[in-house]
């Protein structure tokens, strides 16, 4: 039995969407039974979480997040490091790129290590992880959702089927998440108020719950004072008030849950939660869309997108105007007219060989061509079938440089059909 570290520092929807790697390296040979032994490093707070999310798995607390001074990070991991280094892994599936994750991972053999790793004191990235980070730099063409560029790293991932159950309605009326961490990700409360009329009004004036950390309990009075009696007067407060396994009980048999780009809404996917996602700003549903069958997606798609969340927005987020259109309140009630909303995508999600995707329902997305033929490349180098000539050469230079061939390790790259320690590129490389 060979035994994984799986290195998840960073925070709420990083750790629950690490699900299909840990999935496949319990896996192990690919039978569909458990076969491996797996660990998972986590920040303290989110050790509950992990071991409610990942069953299964040895869950080891790190503090990463929450207060600890920068320069005493290290002294206060001192305890948990050591008993790591006593371990004995076969693998260290480092995730992030984060002075902590390095030094954790640097307790390790450089050859163990997947994903990023010192050796002699240099910081080196896996070839996949290079990759990631040209397309990243043409956000609008990403092709792979972050679960599945994770369980890439393993070496026989399991099929985008079995990570995520199909999500379906429960009776259990609307959810609503009211922010996100990254402010301009979030609707404004008028915003989020004049959509929950919307979707309430459109389903028949089920229970709302309110989503929340006690930070944003002045947030949620403020929503409820542009909601009408009939919603405002049907509703539960779990704002600030929930535990991990409190909010799990209480996502789970929701009828949808409205939400930005959240750890919640990660947590709800992961319950089989049919989603409904306000992607803007520096959200791209590409990249961290929920995951599965059966959820909605409303991305906006003004040229500036997606955009970096810490620079400020010249245009005053004009991207929210898209939601805030009455062709887009429509279209939320399940009244849509003869005009498509503006600069917006509503989008319904999927899966194909490579993983989550999603399909346009309605708006024109210009960069999809271009996406689809990034991504069947990427399902070319992960082995998971032979892609065709490409009609646009450039996405073959953007994804492949000639260094990636200079300088073979340990990749732990893809699939059982493609050799991550081959020297031999890809045929249109």
């Amino acid at each position: 039995m060979a035994k994984h570290l799986v290195i998840q520092l960073a925070r709420f929807g990083d750790l629950v969407q690490t699900k299909r790697l840990i999935l496949s390296l319990l896996d192990g040979d690919g039978q569909g039974e458990r076969a491996e032994e797996v660990h998972l490093a986590v920040d303290a707070s989110l050790a509950e979480l992990a071991r409610l999310v990942h069953p299964g798995v040895t869950v080891h607390a790190v503090r990463a997040h929450g207060g600890v001074p920068q320069a005493d990070v290290l002294a206060h991991n001192a305890r948990a490091f050591a008993a790591l280094a006593a371990e004995r892994f076969d693998t260290v599936y480092n995730l992030n790129n984060s002075g902590l994750n390095t030094a954790l991972a640097a307790l390790f053999p450089p050859d163990a290590v997947r994903g990023y790793r010192t050796l002699n004191g240099q910081p080196l990235r896996d070839r996949w992880m290079r990759m990631a980070f040209r397309w990243v730099a043409h956000r609008r063409l990403s092709p792979v959702n972050l679960v599945d560029f994770w369980a890439a790293l393993a070496p026989r991932p399991v099929a985008p089927a079995r990570v995520n159950p199909i999500a379906l309605r429960g009776g259990r009326g609307i959810g609503v998440v009211l922010a996100g961490r990254m402010s301009r990700r979030s609707l404004p409360p008028d915003v989020l108020a004049a959509c929950l009329r919307a979707v309430f009004e459109g389903m028949g004036g089920p229970r709302v719950t309110f989503f929340g950390t006690k930070a944003e309990r002045p947030l949620l009075r403020k929503v409820l004072d542009h909601l009408p009696a009939s919603v405002a007067g049907n509703y539960d407060d779990l704002v600030g008030r929930t535990g991990w396994t409190d909010l799990a009980d209480a996502l789970t048999g929701l009828d949808t849950l409205l939400t930005p780009d959240t750890g919640t809404m990660h947590l709800a996917a992961h319950l089989g939660v049919p989603v409904q996602g306000f992607f803007l700003s520096s959200a791209w549903c590409h990249e961290t869309g929920p995951y599965g069958p059966g959820h909605r997606v409303w991305q906006a798609t003004l040229d500036c997108l997606p955009c970096l969340e810490a620079r400020p927005c010249p245009i005053d987020v004009k991207c929210l105007d898209a939601f805030r259109s009455r062709e887009f309140l429509s279209f939320l009630a399940g009244r849509p007219g003869d005009r498509h909303p503006p600069d917006i995508l509503g989008m319904v999600s999927t899966l194909d060989d490579v993983g989550s995707t999603w399909l346009t329902v309605f708006g024109e997305d210009p960069s999809a061509p271009r996406r689809v033929e990034l991504r069947a490349l990427v399902g070319e180098y992960l082995g998971l079938f032979a892609g065709e000539e490409l009609a646009d050469h450039e996405l073959a230079r953007l994804l492949y440089h000639e260094a990636d061939w200079m300088l073979p390790g340990p990749e732990g790259a893809a699939f059982a059909a493609f050799d991550p320690f081959a020297d031999e590129p890809p045929r249109r490389a």
